[in-house]
């Protein structure tokens, strides 16, 4: 069921903000350092886990398909408000590592999408697809 998909991605926000304080007091900080980061990396291996070894059923993947889609830009978006101010306070090195860390992304998931070539767990049976026909 989609609602499983829900129930995953709120254990691992749950667990990547426990870890994400943990880290922080670790450090010495006062902040969730790279909670949501720890939740989403949590959200991908338990969905790839669980769906090699039969354990999550195909609807279920395209609830937390669904779920992470809307979970990541919206984090994203949120944290690059907060990124982008204290970017300008720090002037040209803000700048500088701003545009540094965009361009290793883009090449990091270049990479990333080019090695990999699984995508196995997402693609509908073929008798499915002929009976619905």
């Amino acid at each position: 069921m989609i609602i499983y998909g829900t129930a995953i991605l709120a254990v691992c926000h749950l667990l990547g903000v426990y870890l994400g304080n943990a880290l922080g007091i670790a450090l010495g900080v006062q902040a969730n350092v790279g909670g949501v980061a720890i939740a989403m990396i949590l959200l991908i291996l338990s969905k790839e886990l669980l769906a090699k070894r039969g354990h999550l059923p195909q609807v279920t993947q395209f609830g937390v398909l669904y779920w992470s889609g809307m979970y990541i830009p919206i984090v994203v978006a949120m944290s690059a408000g907060q990124n982008v101010v204290a970017a300008m306070s720090g002037g040209m090195l803000g700048l500088i590592v701003s545009l540094a860390s965009l361009i290793g992304t883009v090449l990091v998931i270049r990479w990333l999408n080019k090695s990999s070539g699984d995508y196995e767990s997402y693609e509908w049976a073929v008798e499915q697809t002929e009976k619905a026909t």
